[in-house]
């Protein structure tokens, strides 16, 4: 088993609506890729899907995939295309069981949005708006763990 150092939530950059399975044909046939993005795959109602064992690696961060499990929630789009907290109240029951069963297997790894990877690169020590590679998970993780008392 690989060494796991980061559970990394992620949102799909769709709308709410997209299929797991349109994920996987952009993953194979745009990206080319041989891996899924994620470990898992939460859809609108809730139900989890799982794309790749977590003992191997996925695609979800750059540089990052070998000690990290990616979670990922379909949304992240508003109506107009712009990055929004779609979540729904089965996907944040969903995610939360998620979050809770891999930190229970890995409590050491650090549980963190896609975006959080993004460089620091006024070097203040944390990553700020203006930062951001990418707004993905749409959310931030650590209010959300804090405000659900996930921990």
């Amino acid at each position: 088993m690989r060494e796991i150092k980061h559970i990394v939530l992620h949102c799909s950059a769709t709308q709410p609506t997209a299929t797991v399975e349109s994920m996987i044909r952009y993953w194979r046939d745009v990206e080319h890729w041989k891996n899924p993005g994620y470990h898992f795959v939460v859809e609108a109602n809730g139900n989890v899907r799982s794309l790749q064992p977590v003992e191997k690696p996925s695609n979800g961060v750059s540089g990052y995939n070998a000690n990290s499990i990616h979670v990922c929630y379909i949304g992240g789009i508003d109506k107009d295309g712009k990055p929004a907290d779609t979540r729904t109240t089965e996907q944040l029951a969903t995610l939360k069981e998620i979050v809770v069963k891999l930190h229970r297997q890995y409590p050491s790894a650090a549980i963190k949005g896609h975006r959080d990877f993004s460089p620091d690169t006024n070097h203040n020590g944390k990553v700020d708006k203006w930062e951001w590679i990418k707004t993905c998970p749409c959310f931030d993780v650590t209010a959300w763990l804090k405000e659900e008392n996930v921990f």
